[in-house]
């Protein structure tokens, strides 16, 4: 796709009606709708498509909205992608467009990511300074659900073909104007395990009678931390935690069984496949060696989001020529965080863009923080 280099009204345009925007993200985050629940998201998403004369398809992943944008004669085709879903989280914040749903809030940014889309489009449609087609992809459920998987699944390229799909995330800690990408590695995979411990359970007076599933999770954790440093090529990053121990439920009785669960996070295929191997050798043979067993139950969840070496290299030279190459990191480190736009870069080549946030002030705070909030100064930028 070709984009003509012109100065036109229609970026002074976006600027001036940041506020328009703004409402638009605040409306979003008051009313945050969680994984394949995005109905009134997707409702006001569609509307906004409509109203600039966008062609609006709905009903990937329940609640999906692509729009078509044509201009010119140009055969190419790419796809912008931005996420809708908010987390199950409590909002702490006291401004006036926090949460209205208790348990519920755009704690990540997708409600500013689904603004800053939003406001390409009616650019682009305004502007129409591009030869070819544009699909802009608003997907439901990244967080843990995959909806990006869903909607691959369901065909969305092959009913809107692409030669690239790009997306971004906002990023606190990095300073607004600025951006991060790089070509390989943005962000890790990401799996989830659940061990379930059956031992014997009866009298805590009488601990040589039975066996306790609870000193068994206890080996277990620690020997699972060993797997990276002791299994892994050091020359490697993989993150394995543990992030729940349940067992019993009263002081005096030896409980019968014990759960663990945790994520895997990588960034090499080869490396998941000794994780979870490791996983199961571990956890079998240190509840056979206390006369208990042990089952595992490993979850494949998001592969590791790979951004394709020539549509990184666009971005790069779109970002330079924007904000300026000291605006710009070539090189940031991987995030071990989970991102479902994996799933389209597996199907499509593109690229994935770390946007800043800010780095310092409220616009600081990380994400999936109940303090959190999207830096509105972001939504002409991105």
């Amino acid at each position: 796709m070709h984009i003509e280099k012109q100065t036109d009204t229609a970026w002074i345009s976006l600027q001036e009606t940041h506020k328009k925007f703004t409402q638009i993200r605040h409306d979003i985050h008051r009313h945050p709708e969680t994984a394949f629940e995005e109905f009134k998201t997707a409702d006001l998403i569609a509307e906004q498509l409509q109203s600039w004369g966008i062609e609006v398809h709905r009903g990937f992943a329940t609640t999906g909205v692509v729009g078509i944008l044509k201009a010119g004669d140009g055969d190419d085709a790419i796809g912008l992608r931005a996420d809708m879903d908010a987390l199950h989280l409590d909002e702490m914040n006291s401004f006036d467009h926090k949460s209205v749903h208790q348990g519920r809030m755009h704690g990540c940014g997708h409600d500013g990511h689904t603004t800053m889309l939003l406001a390409a489009a009616e650019y682009l449609a305004k502007s129409k300074n591009f030869s070819g087609t544009v699909y802009f992809i608003f997907q439901p459920a990244e967080e843990n659900e995959g909806g990006g998987k869903v909607m691959v699944e369901e065909g969305l390229f092959d009913k809107f073909p692409v030669k690239a799909v790009f997306g971004m995330h906002n990023i606190p800690g990095i300073p607004l104007g600025s951006f991060a990408v790089r070509p390989g590695a943005m962000m890790a995979g990401y799996d989830r395990f659940d061990i379930t411990i059956k031992a014997k359970g009866g009298h805590a007076a009488m601990p040589d009678k039975f066996i306790d599933p609870i000193v068994i999770a206890t080996d277990l954790v620690g020997a699972i931390n060993t797997i990276v440093s002791r299994n892994m090529n050091p020359m490697h990053s993989a993150v394995v935690s543990v992030t729940r121990i349940a067992a019993g439920e009263t002081y005096n009785v030896i409980p019968e069984t014990a759960t663990l669960a945790g994520t895997v996070r990588y960034f090499n295929i080869d490396d998941q496949a000794l994780i979870q191997q490791r996983l199961e050798t571990l956890a079998v043979n240190i509840a056979k060696a206390y006369g208990a067993t042990a089952k595992v139950e490993y979850r494949v969840g998001y592969p590791p989001t790979l951004n394709s070496v020539d549509e990184t290299a666009i971005c790069t030279d779109v970002l330079i020529d924007v904000f300026g190459a000291d605006k710009v990191d070539k090189e940031p480190e991987p995030l071990m965080a989970g991102e479902d736009f994996a799933f389209m870069l597996q199907k499509s080549p593109g690229c994935y863009v770390w946007a800043g946030n800010g780095s310092e002030g409220p616009h600081s705070c990380m994400v999936h923080n109940p303090n959190y909030d999207f830096n509105d100064e972001l939504i002409p930028l991105g």
